[in-house]
């Protein structure tokens, strides 16, 4: 018999519960040590349906701006008088927090929660940023570009906030024989970055949107992003083939077992969290 068991049942609650109480303690200090800065919101701009633009200026605190190093990590973000942070990656390539001072995020306004009431200030109200979080995307392990010629990227909704970052901080596109993103929406109205399209293809980026609920009128891929990549399936050598996901879990989970199953190695598989 254990000595746990040895012990009356009063006595075994009484442990637990201060067992619970503190791993409690020390969650609550861990919480305690977070640090806020507060900063002003400079831009908060509808982009697509559901979708805003949110830009925080961090002229006054340019030693957080450097701390942006890598397209894929994030941070958390409270709002005025709302005690509970909410997360979000950081949509502006590290560059753009270096040079101009500035985070960009793209926020997907949902009923009730912290992020609808994000999308409701206004420019000039503050908001408080925690730390930069998170390593983002190693790309070290699908370079150098030679070697991985073939990179697959694939992001759906608000998802495509780390990965614009990724492509506009450069990654090597422009070197690689074959880079795709595979973006999925609802339709063209909840589909963000369309302006940026254009720029993505110059860099060496073949943008494929895939809409799961399209009009009649659209001719492009439509479903999931997991059964546009299904039908397409175009890995010529999984050896020399990397990738990086982005977006809800399902798609992320499918997609990776497919490259998988193709023989592309998991470690050559990215993703920032």
């Amino acid at each position: 018999m254990s000595i746990l068991r040895g012990l009356s049942l009063s006595r075994r609650l009484a442990l637990r519960n201060c067992r619970r109480y503190r791993f409690s303690t020390v969650a609550v200090v861990r919480q305690d040590t977070t640090a806020w800065t507060q900063a002003p919101l400079s831009e908060v701009e509808p982009v697509a349906e559901s979708l805003f633009h949110v830009t925080v200026d961090l002229s006054d605190y340019p030693d957080l701006a450097a701390s942006h190093a890598s397209a894929g990590q994030y941070l958390q973000l409270r709002v005025p008088d709302v005690e509970k942070p909410t997360f979000l990656a950081i949509a502006s390539p590290p560059t753009l927090a270096s040079v101009s001072g500035v985070f960009e995020f793209l926020v997907k306004s949902i009923p009730g929660s912290i992020a609808e009431l994000l999308c409701g200030l206004k420019k000039g109200d503050v908001v408080e940023l925690s730390q930069v979080m998170g390593d983002g995307f190693d790309i070290s392990r699908i370079d150098p570009p030679e070697k991985f010629s073939t990179v697959l990227i694939f992001a759906t909704g608000s998802g495509i906030s780390p990965i614009r970052s990724l492509i506009e901080s450069g990654f090597g596109a422009s070197g690689r024989s074959d880079v795709r993103l595979y973006y999925g929406a609802r339709n063209l109205q909840r589909m963000a970055y369309q302006d940026r399209f254009k720029d993505w293809e110059s860099s060496g980026v073949k943008v494929m949107p895939v809409l799961s609920r399209p009009d009649d009128s659209w001719t492009g891929e439509s479903g999931y992003v997991q059964a546009a990549f299904s039908r397409a399936k175009k890995v010529s050598n999984p050896l020399s083939t990397g990738a990086v996901l982005c977006g809800q879990r399902q798609m992320t989970e499918e997609v990776a077992s497919i490259l998988v199953a193709d023989g592309v190695s998991s470690e050559k598989i990215l993703m920032n969290f």
